[in-house]
């Protein structure tokens, strides 16, 4: 993996491709999106967005992370990432978010589902995680629509603005059907 640039993934009719500098005005939209920053727990600035954009790459050479900007007929409609990546162990975990433009067009569990085939097919990864709160029901759906069942509930884990939120757990195996 560190060799290599981070490549582009095309499937399901998305492209998956690296943040691009010129996507920050993007990026600071979606966080200025309710429910974005809602489940993410943030907002950014210009700044803030450019140096967001800017650290994907050092995590892909450091293999502890990736970040695709998903495109659905050429236009940005959300992100999805390999928040963390554990190739000894076979491990990463992915969040994902759609801008609200983009919303019910099944954005998210198309490009969650193509990030899997790739990530055990290219990276040979054995389970990838999902992790949301118990709250946010569309980030379920999302998880259980591209094959990832619920495993369990951590307790109180994710702090949100309004209080500690329980987390489901999702996960598929490299061995699921």
């Amino acid at each position: 993996m560190k060799a290599r640039t981070q490549p582009d993934i095309h499937d399901a009719g998305l492209t998956l491709r690296p943040w691009l500098p010129s996507d920050r005005a993007t990026v600071v939209s979606a966080y200025a999106d309710p429910g974005i920053r809602h489940w993410h727990c943030r907002s950014m600035t210009n700044e803030e967005a450019a140096d967001w954009i800017a650290h994907w790459p050092g995590r892909w050479r450091a293999e502890s992370g990736a970040g695709w900007a998903i495109l659905d007929a050429g236009r940005v409609a959300g992100q999805i990432s390999l928040r963390r990546i554990d190739l000894p162990l076979g491990l990463a975990e992915v969040s994902y978010w759609v801008l609200p433009a983009a919303r019910g067009r099944r954005v998210a569990p198309r490009a969650l589902a193509a990030l899997s085939a790739w990530t055990f097919g290219t990276l040979g990864l054995h389970r990838i995680e999902v992790a949301h709160s118990t709250a946010n029901e569309p980030s379920c759906r999302v998880a259980t629509t591209a094959g990832f069942p619920l495993e369990g509930t951590k307790r109180a884990e994710m702090r949100h603005a309004d209080g500690w939120h329980d987390m489901h757990l999702h996960a598929r195996l490299a061995t699921d059907p």
